[in-house]
């Protein structure tokens, strides 16, 4: 295994998706930033940055927009806005994202998970979704979803997604750390 120490994974430390990303990336020996903010609850204590008013208003966005942008309405206006505004953060530093989750007909992600998706999108970012139901890794590329089996290839990256983590989805996490790294 290569020395991967340069690499920082990005994410939100929640269980699920966010702690099974931060397993990896200390079994890995890589950098981990967890955005927290108060009222956060977190499974991974690992490199946390707790976020303030002033760092959580630099990821604010018109609750409208991203209901537009999603297609749907959030309840817990408040709690779901602290959240976006931390999902900002990890996409905003990680370069490449992965998410895990469901991937709508709409080409949009369920759940909150899905506005880091849209950011992903937005900022032009390399983004792929691990899809539970399709049991396969996705890209975006030219507008569409595409089955792929993606590598972290950025310095930088993201990993987010749903707190309900599926065996095949957690062993999909494994895998992609094992075909990035174990061969460098």
């Amino acid at each position: 295994m290569a020395d991967v120490s340069g690499f920082t994974l990005y994410s939100g430390g929640h269980k699920g998706t966010e702690a099974e990303f931060g397993r990896q990336a200390e079994k890995y020996g890589m950098k981990e930033v967890n955005f927290s903010f108060e009222g956060h609850k977190m499974e991974r204590t690992r490199g946390i940055q707790v976020l303030g008013p002033k760092e959580l208003a630099e990821g604010n966005v018109s609750m409208e927009i991203v209901s537009m942008r999603m297609g749907r309405n959030f309840s817990e206006v408040e709690m779901i806005r602290k959240v976006i505004q931390s999902i900002f953060h990890m996409v905003n530093k990680g370069f490449q994202v992965f998410s895990v989750g469901w991937i709508n007909d709409d080409n949009t992600v369920k759940g909150g998970t899905g506005w880091g998706v849209e950011l992903a999108k937005l900022f032009n970012r390399p983004v792929s979704v691990y899809d539970q139901d399709k049991k396969s890794w996705f890209t975006w590329n030219n507008n569409a979803w595409e089955k792929d089996s993606p590598v972290i290839s950025h310095k930088t990256f993201c990993g987010t997604g749903t707190r309900n983590l599926t065996d095949d989805a957690r062993k999909a996490i494994e895998d992609l750390f094992d075909r990035s790294f174990s061969a460098r």
